[in-house]
């Protein structure tokens, strides 16, 4: 069996090329094929990225015993001025759900509430926080931000992931 790693990749290469098994051959709407991840990060629109997160991302298809240690993992290897967007985009949907960067920091024991000084535990802490309470956030940002997606290694993330990529890409 692989590591976790090789399936990473493995899936990402495939959600990068839409080369993938069909599950849902109706479609007919045109597919861009993809170099690799990056690659799709950089040219696919906010709005695809934000159908695919949407439905691999989400409380009731990863569990937070599983998702939890993938996110601190992931936001450690992202730089630190992408892991300062990712902390800005979730303070800043979070304030238009009333909740303050202030209120957040004392509630999630983060260090500071300014996102440029956070640190990669308090980045995790926000999206943990976000995941289990604010799920479409998460998406939103992730949709965003989708640098930290590469560094997701799980393979039950990495399956849910994978799954609705052949979906979505398997109508070529």
């Amino acid at each position: 069996m692989p590591s976790s790693d090789q399936y990473r990749r493995h899936i990402m290469n495939d959600l990068a090329r839409g080369n993938s098994d069909s599950l849902d051959n109706s479609s007919t709407e045109p597919v861009n094929e993809y170099e690799n991840f990056d690659d799709f990060a950089q040219r696919s629109s906010r709005d695809e990225r934000r159908q695919l997160f949407s439905q691999a991302f989400h409380p009731d298809r990863v569990p937070s015993n599983q998702m939890e240690p993938e996110l601190q993992k992931a936001i450690a290897q992202i730089k630190p001025n992408e892991r300062d967007d990712v902390a800005r985009d979730f303070f800043q949907h979070l304030k238009k759900r009333g909740l303050s960067d202030r209120d957040l920091e004392k509630q999630l024991g983060l260090s500071t509430h300014h996102a440029s000084r956070m640190n990669a535990d308090d980045v995790a802490k926000l999206a943990s926080f976000t995941y289990h309470n604010h799920p479409d956030i998460f998406q939103d940002v992730l949709a965003d931000q989708p640098a930290l997606v590469k560094f997701i290694s799980n393979p039950l993330v990495g399956a849910a992931l994978g799954a609705i990529a052949s979906k979505w890409f398997g109508h070529r």
